[in-house]
């Protein structure tokens, strides 16, 4: 069985980005792995009763997504830039080594979000060919709310290149979504039902399916 490892800076991001792709991937037999980079805690800022909100989701969303494993780095969530960058780097490192996943997804770096730069910089680092051979594949997902709030000038913008058509999965995604309750809104607020049913459907029209999702392709080797 092959490995995949879908990492997100926070709770969500997966779901937004890549949630139909894990729902096949897991159906199709897969083993995927979930790698949250950040965290809630007391010193973060947040309230025990967020804390114990965000674990019950997070158990619901691994049991309905069916992830072969959870790991959860614990990091503080919008304050990676104040770290170190090996101080993300090494544990990345080190879930990347322990499960040895043949792809990995992750986020796009130009996002909006200064945690999903960093994320994105330090899964590169942690994915050197010549240290994890084992690694054949790199995507990165958009995330609604961030991918198209990247403003920067340099940037090119998201220009996806490899599509999964989820049809069959975008119902399941959109009902995981939800469960993230303090994340998500009534449209036209981007993390909505309707805002990720809409872009599901942009992207099928670009690969001829009914729904997708889409990705860049950073690394593939044959």
């Amino acid at each position: 069985m092959k490995t995949v490892l879908v990492v997100a800076p926070h709770a969500d991001d997966e779901t937004l980005g890549c949630g139909g792709t894990i729902l096949k991937l897991v159906k199709q037999g897969y083993k995927v792995h979930w790698l949250l980079v950040t965290g809630m805690s007391i010193q973060s800022g947040f309230t025990q009763a967020q804390i114990e909100k965000r674990d019950s989701e997070i158990k619901k969303v691994t049991e309905i997504y069916g992830f072969t494993g959870v790991h959860q780095l614990m990091l503080p969530p919008a304050r990676l830039e104040t770290l170190p960058m090996g101080d993300v780097i090494t544990p990345v490192s080190k879930v990347i080594s322990e499960i040895q996943p043949e792809q990995v997804l992750t986020v796009y770096r130009n996002d909006a979000h200064s945690d999903h730069e960093i994320v994105f910089d330090a899964v590169m680092s942690a994915t050197k060919s010549f240290r994890y051979p084992f690694i054949k594949r790199i995507l990165v997902y958009e995330t609604m709310s961030e991918t198209d709030f990247g403003m920067k000038p340099e940037d090119g913008g998201f220009r996806p290149n490899v599509y999964v058509d989820i049809d069959g999965f975008l119902t399941k995604k959109l009902d995981i979504l939800e469960i993230f309750e303090s994340e998500v809104s009534q449209f036209p607020f981007p993390r909505s039902r309707k805002a990720l049913e809409s872009l599901a459907y942009v992207r099928g029209s670009q690969c001829n399916a009914e729904a997708a999702e889409a990705f860049m392709l950073i690394k593939e080797i044959l």
